[in-house]
This record gives structure tokens, C-alpha cells and sequence, in this order.
């Protein structure tokens, strides 16, 4: 009997902030259990992804979630810490795919398949959109626990974005652990 052919979705999110972990999500779907509502994280309300997540780690054939840390991410810059993050998930993953498309315009190295880079595929590819979802939401409540450790800077609310309410909290406080030292926001402030 021939194996079933796996389709693994690969994204990212938090490449932009200033603080905290990139994290990315590998997931293959079950052509048999679609999941309706599937697309781009960002083109849905934070209530949507909370919907959605549970649904895709329950109905997905395998899924798994991976971070690269604040201290890779400034060791050996974004790009790469982003694609250490998507390399983990594909490998945290509790099947083997047949083929891994990954959202955005390159690949990370060394992955265990043969592998498509697709534009905007998180638009296109409900897989993409799934994995989207899961590192979104992941981060999000990362981020949530980071702001408990780490008050004063509203982690929580702005996920570590460069907003003006961030910008104005790091002139207050200074930069804290979970800053990415290497982004130019945050390195301006340590030279100061």
C-alpha cells in the first residue's frame, strides 16, 4: 500500500519587533478534515486565530511549533533565526512530508523534503494560512508572558512591535532581556 503524500505548510511570525522570539509553525492538514476560514493571519481579528488555532492542532495530522531565541536571533541575524525556527518545526514534526512549501520569497537550508518557497502563500496554501495561525498565536501568548516578567515596556499589547508606546518605554527603561540588541531601534539605545 503506498504512503499518503504530506503536504507540510511552513510560517513565521515576529520577524519585525523589537523583543522576543521568532517563532514559526510546520503543519500538514488532513485532506479529509478541512478547516474552514483558513487564510493570511493577519487579514484575521485576534478572535478568529483564537477560533482557528485549537481546530488546526486537532484536526492536522501533525503540526509543531519552534522558536528561535532573542540571543540567536542577535548571533546571527533575523533572516537566519528565522529560517533555525522554521528548519526546528519541520523537524519537531511527528510525520515526515512529501513536500514543504514555505511562505516568503526563500528557504531555509537542510530541510528533510523537497521544498517550494510561495509568495503570499499564506493567501493561497491552507496549510501556509494554518502555520500562520499557529506561530501567530503562539507568539502572541509569548509575548503575554514576557509582559508579566518584563513590565513597563506593553509587550502584551503591542507584541514588541516598534510602536510609539514601545519607543517611549525603552527611552524610560532602557532596553530588557528579551530585546533584540542587533536591531537598530534597540542598539541606538544601548550605545547611548
Amino acid at each position: 500500500m503506498q504512503e499518503p503524500f504530506l503536504l507540510c505548510g511552513v510560517d513565521e511570525a515576529g520577524r519585525g519587533p523589537w523583543a522576543g522570539p521568532v517563532t514559526a509553525a510546520a503543519v500538514i492538514l488532513d485532506p479529509a478534515r478541512p478547516i474552514d476560514g483558513l487564510t493570511d493571519s493577519k487579514k484575521l481579528s485576534e478572535k478568529q486565530r483564537d477560533r482557528l488555532a485549537p481546530l488546526i492542532r486537532a484536526q492536522a495530522l501533525a503540526w509543531c511549533i519552534a522558536e528561535a531565541s532573542v540571543e540567536e536571533i542577535d548571533a546571527m541575524n533575523i533572516r537566519e533565526a528565522t529560517f533555525l525556527a522554521m528548519g526546528r518545526a519541520v523537524e519537531g514534526l511527528a510525520l515526515r512530508p512529501g513536500l514543504i512549501r514555505v511562505d516568503g520569497n526563500a528557504l531555509p537550508g537542510g530541510l528533510p523534503a523537497p521544498a517550494e518557497a510561495i509568495i503570499k502563500g499564506d493567501l493561497t496554501e491552507p496549510s501556509i494560512s494554518a502555520a500562520a495561525i499557529l506561530a501567530k498565536t503562539h507568539r502572541d501568548a509569548r509575548m503575554a508572558e514576557l509582559c508579566a516578567a518584563h513590565p513597563g515596556y506593553g509587550l502584551a499589547a503591542h507584541k514588541g512591535y516598534g510602536t510609539a508606546a514601545h519607543a517611549e518605554a525603552l527611552a524610560r527603561l532602557g532596553p530588557s532581556a528579551v530585546h533584540r540588541k542587533s536591531f537598530a531601534p534597540i542598539r541606538a539605545l544601548v550605545r547611548a
